[in-house]
């Protein structure tokens, strides 16, 4: 398997070297979502994915090309995101075995740092979103299909294939990856868990819907593969995706009263006061108790946060330095299974983990939202806006999962394109700015040289 695994990664290579940037991101992106993670190369201690080996090429040729160099431009989203990088790395030397530290944090930054940047080179103007959207919209129709057969028929492909990951082959798959939720099996696709299927689906439902501003066949395909892909999210059967998915829709049907927004917030802030003051419980655990119906353990999550805050003392510092926290008791557990993205990122990098993780998530949201208001055109006020659904809807389900595997790089993907699309407000000023300066200086000489 692990030839297969090198050939793959090799042909995916030599794609991402020969194929215009913007084609090549598409075979990255393609690869992270078709290609199962826990396939690797193993070189010693060191396990290589093949999404690590193209991100690489691709990463690479980023810094090879001349053009591609000279149209990027840092921005401060690009500060903290590298300013995280630091943090995640430096703690992690810091708390843990410096070799088996460099080995975890190489992997780490392949997957988010250099997906990010390759993001930021390649995508500098909205034609390059619409393409490549385009093209994963197609990558993801044949996935739904896949979902919806595991779901209903339980036949699940890609499951056989784990006896071949590096670590813990020897699984009783049968047993493990057949869950059952209301006589259904969930989904789970070439990723490691149903929970990651059907989030990488509620992920891109935002931007597949905006196609819906393309012309001709395009505009009818956008209500279609919006569709497919929310079958696609429901096939999991995980309540993380599900509320994923809702959040989406609500957040695209906002869209349409956004002169409401501010006045809709004022009564969830509201709300929330008073389900606090009225409740005999903490806000967290009545949202947790209702967000269960939908077949999650909420009162889990509801507990973990409770674990975080009393153990606050032990974690804010440097975290448990990759070790289990010891919180099982709250659950009746032997061990701690931290699904929540904030608390994973106190328990494993302290407080200033959490804080760049949080800042980061603010000034994506603030330039996304500075973006809107410059925008003069509908079609790129709903990108915007879209590319914000994306970003609230992970903000929120980070609450009741935490991302691994393909999830990560696609995230980090995600805000790269945030990064980028951000500063197209302020390329075009620029342009018309250059163009004005250009006419001026024509007609200077022609006065001066009748």
């Amino acid at each position: 398997m692990q030839g297969t695994v090198l050939a793959i990664g090799i042909i995916c290579s030599i794609l991402v070297v020969t194929l215009r940037p913007k084609n090549a991101l598409v075979v990255y992106i393609t690869a992270l979502l078709w290609f199962p993670d826990y396939l690797r190369v193993s070189i010693g201690t060191i396990d290589i994915s093949v999404g690590r080996i193209i991100v690489t090429v691709l990463f690479i040729r980023c810094l090879n090309n001349d053009l591609l160099r000279s149209r990027f431009e840092w921005s401060q989203l690009d500060k903290w995101v590298a300013l995280s990088m630091v943090v995640y790395v430096g703690m992690t030397l810091l708390t843990q075995p410096t070799f088996a530290s460099i080995e975890n944090r190489g992997g780490f930054l392949i997957d988010t740092w250099l997906t990010y940047m390759t993001a930021r080179f390649i995508i500098t103007d909205k034609e390059t979103i619409i393409h490549i959207i385009k093209c994963i919209s197609i990558a993801l129709i044949p996935l739904a299909i896949l979902g919806c057969i595991e779901c209903l028929a339980g036949w699940q492909p890609f499951v056989p294939l784990k006896r071949f990951r590096p670590w813990n082959p020897t699984i009783e798959t049968e047993e493990i990856e057949r869950e059952m939720r209301w006589g259904f099996t969930r989904a789970v696709g070439p990723f490691s868990h149903s929970i990651l299927f059907g989030c990488g689906f509620a992920m891109f439902l935002p931007l597949i819907y905006h196609l819906r501003y393309e012309k001709n066949y395009w505009k009818r395909l956008a209500y279609i593969f919006s569709a497919t892909n929310m079958i696609g999210a429901l096939s999991s059967m995980s309540s993380g995706p599900w509320v994923m998915t809702i959040v989406v829709i609500f957040c695209l049907l906002v869209e349409r009263y956004k002169k409401w927004l501010k006045t809709m917030l004022k009564l969830l802030i509201l709300a929330c006061i008073g389900a606090e003051l009225l409740s005999n419980r903490t806000l967290y655990h009545v949202i947790f108790s209702y967000a269960g119906r939908l077949g999650g353990a909420g009162w889990f999550r509801a507990r973990l946060i409770d674990a975080a805050i009393d153990h606050f003392g032990e974690w804010w510092l440097a975290g448990y330095g990759g070790k289990d926290p010891g919180w099982g008791h709250y659950f009746g557990m032997s061990f701690t299974d931290v699904t929540n993205e904030f608390i994973l990122s106190g328990v494993l990098y302290g407080l200033a983990g959490l804080m760049v993780l949080c800042i980061v998530l603010f000034v994506a949201f603030r330039n996304l939202i500075s973006a809107h208001k410059k925008a003069t055109s509908p079609a790129s006020q709903s990108m915007y806006w879209a590319l914000g659904c994306i970003l609230f809807s992970v903000a929120v389900v980070w609450m009741s999962i935490s991302f691994f595997g393909q999830l990560v790089p696609l995230f980090y993907f995600i805000l790269g394109l945030i990064g980028s699309s951000s500063l197209f407000p302020a390329e075009r000023r620029n342009r018309i700015v250059k163009v004005l300066k250009v006419n001026n200086l024509k007609n200077v000489a022609c006065v001066s040289n009748p």
